[in-house]
C-alpha cells in the first residue's frame, strides 16, 4: 500500500467519524414519549398519552410537505411567535430575546393527512402548556392538544422519500390487516433525524392509528 492510498484512507476514515458524530449530535433531541404495549417481528404497538404540537396544513407529497411544511412550523420554533409572557428559565426554552422566543427542537417530525394536503406537527417539549406557549406569527400555524392514542408502528432506515414512505405504510397495513387489527385512523409518517444525518443512523417510521 503506498503512501497516498494511505493518505486517501486516514482522510476517509476521518470523515466517516466526523460524519456519524454530526448525526449523533444533531439528533440528540427531546423526544415524544410513548409506551410499547407490544412488539412483533413486523411493528410494534405503541401507546402515546396527551400532548400539544404545532402544526401546519399544506398540499403536496410527503417530499414536498418536508420542505415547505416544515419551514413554515420551524418558523414558528425558531422564534417566530409573539411572546405572552415570560417562560420560567426551568422550562425548555434554548433561548430567549424581544418581544419572539426560541423553543427546543424535539422529535420526531411527524406528517399526515391524505394524497391532496397533509400535516406537519412537531411535538412541543415537556413543560409547556396551551397558556404559555407562545402565539404564532404565521397563521397557519396552529398549536393544538392531541389527545392518548393507540398506533401501530413501522420503522425502516435510510434516506426517506415518497415511494419508500408509501410502501411502508402499504406493507404495515397488509400486516395489521393480516392480524385482524382495527385501522381507526390515516397512515402518519415520524422522522427523527436532522439534516445531513448519516443514513446508517437514520430512524424512520409510519403510524397507523389502531383500535
Amino acid at each position: 500500500m503506498n503512501k497516498n492510498t494511505i493518505i486517501i484512507l486516514i482522510v476517509l476514515a476521518v470523515i466517516f467519524v466526523l460524519w456519524t458524530l454530526w448525526g449523533f449530535l444533531g439528533s440528540r433531541v427531546e423526544q415524544a414519549e410513548y409506551t410499547v404495549v407490544r412488539k412483533n417481528k413486523n411493528y410494534e404497538v405503541r401507546t402515546y398519552p396527551s400532548h400539544i404540537v404545532a402544526q401546519a396544513t399544506v398540499p403536496g407529497d410527503y417530499t414536498g410537505v418536508m420542505n415547505s411544511g416544515f419551514s413554515i412550523v420551524a418558523g414558528y420554533i425558531f422564534g417566530d411567535n409573539t411572546k405572552k409572557e415570560k417562560i420560567a428559565m426551568t422550562a425548555p426554552v434554548v433561548e430567549k430575546s424581544g418581544i419572539s422566543e426560541k423553543i427546543a427542537m424535539t422529535a420526531p417530525v411527524v406528517i399526515s393527512g391524505d394524497k391532496l394536503n397533509r400535516t406537519i406537527s412537531f411535538s412541543m417539549p415537556k413543560g409547556y402548556t396551551l397558556e404559555t406557549l407562545p402565539v404564532p406569527n404565521d397563521k397557519r400555524v396552529q398549536i393544538v392538544e392531541i389527545p392518548e392514542k393507540n398506533f401501530a408502528v413501522a420503522r425502516f432506515y435510510g434516506y426517506r422519500n415518497s415511494s419508500m414512505i408509501e410502501k411502508a405504510t402499504k406493507e404495515l397495513k397488509e400486516k395489521l390487516i393480516e392480524d385482524k387489527i382495527e385501522i381507526v385512523g390515516s397512515p402518519s409518517y415520524a422522522g427523527y433525524n436532522a439534516p445531513g444525518t448519516p443514513p446508517w443512523m437514520t430512524r424512520n417510521e409510519v403510524l397507523i392509528e389502531i383500535k
